[in-house]
């Protein structure tokens, strides 16, 4: 990882591309410089793995520390401080790579659930968004939302629905994996273990499998296998040889 090959302003854009925050138009522009120009797939591999770092607790912790004492650093050295937007690139990379070294190689060697999860999840890609005049047209305009990566707004509407439907088991489904992708895997657990009580449910393979998905991330090992087992999606039969080594 050479931190001196990206920039603060580089930094920003590829976090924004991974977060899902780029315009439509940005957007094109950033997919096509990953096609014609050399090392940015690299740098935006580099820039993940130090974000999926900030995921563990220790690292986030130190972390903490380490901004602490640069504001606490800035202040007494600068006399007009302005609160920075973001941590510098630079210095989160370093703080990165010292907590990984000195934390036990946590890429290499940590929470082998957390790097499971980071490398098999995906948000679901959603339905096809057909919007018309129909029944369901709230469902799909929050699907629209959704599709965008705007998670809370599509969770927003579509538990407006699921109050008066909370059986409900395509709405319980997209609302969990929204919560999934919104990072929060404890509230999607309820949502997803709801869907899956309808065993003619058409995503029932999918919903296991984001299921075992939600668990692996709480650390329940055991219920991801349960539930990766009654899934016959090849990433579930992958994740479930894996947790078995």
């Amino acid at each position: 990882m050479d931190l001196n090959d990206i920039s603060q302003e580089e930094f920003e854009r590829i976090e924004a591309y991974l977060n899902n925050q780029l315009s439509k138009g940005d957007l094109v522009v950033f997919e096509n410089r990953l096609i014609t120009e050399d090392g940015l797939k690299t740098k935006v591999k580099d820039i993940k793995t130090v974000l999926t770092g900030l995921e563990t607790q220790a690292l986030k912790e130190e972390l903490d520390r380490f901004h602490n004492e640069i504001v606490k650093n800035e202040i007494s050295t600068t006399q007009n401080y302005t609160p920075v937007k973001v941590l510098n690139w630079k210095k989160l990379a370093i703080a990165a790579i010292l907590v990984i070294g000195l934390g036990g190689f946590w890429l290499m060697s940590g929470n082998s659930n957390d790097k499971l999860y980071a490398e098999y999840f995906s948000p679901d890609p959603g339905l096809p968004t057909t919007m018309g005049s129909n029944e369901n047209y709230e469902f799909y305009e929050a699907m629209v939302y959704y599709k965008q990566g705007d998670y809370k707004t599509a969770i927003t509407k579509w538990k407006t629905l699921h109050s008066s439907k909370p059986k409900n088991d395509t709405l319980n489904y997209f609302i969990g994996v929204a919560h999934l992708a919104n990072k929060n895997e404890r509230i999607a657990i309820p949502f997803l273990e709801n869907a899956i009580k309808n065993t003619e449910f058409a995503l029932m393979n999918d919903a296991f499998y984001y299921l075992g998905l939600a668990y692996l991330k709480e650390g329940n090992t055991e219920k991801a296998k349960a539930n990766f087992k009654k899934s016959t999606l090849d990433n579930s039969k992958v994740l479930l040889s894996k947790l078995n080594d």
